[in-house]
């Protein structure tokens, strides 16, 4: 063989090389940090953020229990008083969460008399109303879900 044609195929087994190192970092950075989604900001997605609004209305009156619509736990409740409600899968909670994505301190339902609350206790997955994250103390209206890892809650009348 030419020196030429060895230089070619030097360069070529170089340039896949690359390639496959390239394409391993993109893997290990997307699962690493995540994948980028943008969220344009559409009628569509303002409609669907009126929606537990819409629902809430339906629901009336003061809410009496808290109860778990969707997950691992689903159909268990919790009476409502004036004592603030712990979920998570520690011991202390209120509701021991069976699901994998929730800390053992995840979230905690209190009220001020009025108003019920939700707040996230600094877990890992985080507590969110609709596709937005709770960081503060949020108030939450009857009917709206809440979702805890793959659990979903709301209070209920």
């Amino acid at each position: 063989m030419s020196s030429l044609t060895l230089l070619a195929i030097k360069l070529g087994y170089l340039a896949v090389l690359w390639l496959f190192v390239l394409s391993s970092v993109s893997v290990i950075r997307t699962d690493i940090f995540g994948a980028r989604t943008t969220s344009p900001k559409s009628k569509k997605a303002k409609s669907a953020k009126t929606k537990p609004l819409k629902k809430s209305k339906r629901l009336r009156g003061k809410p009496k229990q808290l109860i778990i619509i969707d997950g691992p736990n689903q159909g268990q409740s919790v009476p409502l008083g004036t004592e603030p409600i712990l979920l998570g899968r520690g011991t202390d909670a209120a509701i021991r969460l069976n699901d994998d994505y929730v800390s053992t301190r995840h979230t905690r339902f209190a009220t001020n008399g009025e108003q019920w609350f939700v707040e996230d206790l600094g877990s890992t997955n985080g507590t969110y109303i609709g596709n937005q994250r709770v960081s503060n103390p949020v108030p939450i209206a009857v009917g709206v879900p809440v979702r805890l890892g793959k659990t979903i809650v709301e209070l209920r009348p």
